[in-house]
């Protein structure tokens, strides 16, 4: 009789994994955007949010499934973004989402957006989200790849208050790394005609896919899988007086920066997280949903107010301090800016 039981609880397992395996001949509407995403996308952004735009933005989108590529970014500690791409069932359909959210100004707001339109030819390809209930006329997002650059633009209706979409924010990018997302991409076998999440009844009486807390969010970031938390503690020792106006920047590297004592020319394009603090407030910080791997940690006093390592700025003596966040799992490293840059 345990024999039978464990022989029929083994069929249901089985069968619940299946359920999420899409046979390869199938189509996935805007499969290959998963192929095309992955690695470190640098450039500037413009934005009519009240954050506003800046210079340069760093975005480290690596797997975290079979079926899944995922970004996190912090601007500071009230501001940061998720996003993520991954395969879903909807209308009976298979297809690519883009979940987009995260906190603004303190306050949670996440985006669900399924693909409704492909173009693909060898050196332009383009792929449209709109949101699954309200259509275009709510938010939508154009992602295009030509060559190495990336264009992401995002329109919004500024929460109903416009008849017509208007660029909520743009970011044209270009890659500087996939050296960084390979060995998730080879752990996953990545990607694969895997379902994420099967959205075919989640949004029945909704009036849009956008979500203000975690309790409403049919994907919330507690089942984002394989991503962990890494702590930085900072402790400024010189200089020995702070200018509360000044800043420091955290900046979390793939790969070193220094060779010895020596700044590497292409260093900055291994940044994978990173954040700007108030001097005074730059005792800690947490990385949350954090690609697990190896990283780099350098911090810089910004005496200049460049954002950025210069000649009169502060930064660690002890060069490149390592540390590894396993998956799903909890880090910690400390840095001490010590060291006056010539």
């Amino acid at each position: 009789m345990k024999k039978i039981l464990f022989v029929a609880l083994v069929l249901v397992m089985a069968c619940k994994k299946d359920t999420k395996k899409i046979d390869n001949t199938t189509n996935v509407i805007g499969y290959s955007i998963l192929e095309k995403i992955p690695g470190i996308w640098t450039g500037p952004v413009s934005s009519s949010t009240n954050i506003g735009g800046f210079p340069e933005w760093i975005v480290d989108f690596r797997p975290i499934s079979s079926n899944q590529v995922s970004a996190k970014n912090e601007l500071d500690s009230i501001n940061d973004i998720f996003m993520s791409f991954f395969v879903i069932k909807y209308n009976d359909e298979y297809k690519v989402a883009f979940r987009n959210g995260g906190l603004f100004a303190g306050y949670i707001r996440n985006s669900y957006m399924f693909i409704d339109s492909v173009y693909e030819s060898s050196n332009l390809n383009f792929y449209r989200f709109t949101d699954p209930v309200s259509g275009g006329k709510r938010v939508y997002t154009d992602v295009t790849f030509k060559g190495d650059s990336l264009i992401m633009h995002t329109f919004t209706n500024k929460f109903n208050a416009l008849s017509t979409p208007v660029t909520h924010m743009r970011w044209q990018a270009v890659i500087k790394d996939r050296t960084s997302a390979q060995e998730a991409i080879s752990k996953f076998s990545f990607p694969k005609k895997e379902i994420t999440k099967d959205f075919s009844a989640t949004f029945d009486g909704f009036a849009e896919a956008v979500f203000y807390s975690h309790e409403s969010d049919p994907y919330p970031g507690t089942e984002q899988p394989y991503l962990g938390t890494t702590r930085i503690n900072v402790t400024i020792s010189n200089p020995t007086v702070l200018d509360v106006s000044k800043k420091v920047l955290i900046i979390i590297t793939s790969q070193t920066m220094f060779n010895g004592f020596l700044f590497k020319s292409n260093a900055l394009d291994f940044r994978s997280r990173y954040v700007l603090l108030p001097a005074a407030a730059a005792t800690s910080f947490t990385f949350k949903d954090m690609h697990p791997g190896t990283y780099y940690l350098n911090a810089v006093y910004d005496a200049n107010g460049d954002n950025n390592f210069s000649s009169g700025d502060y930064m660690n003596s002890a060069f490149d301090g390592t540390f590894t966040l396993g998956a799903e799992g909890n880090a910690t490293a400390n840095v001490n800016v010590n060291f006056l840059i010539p």
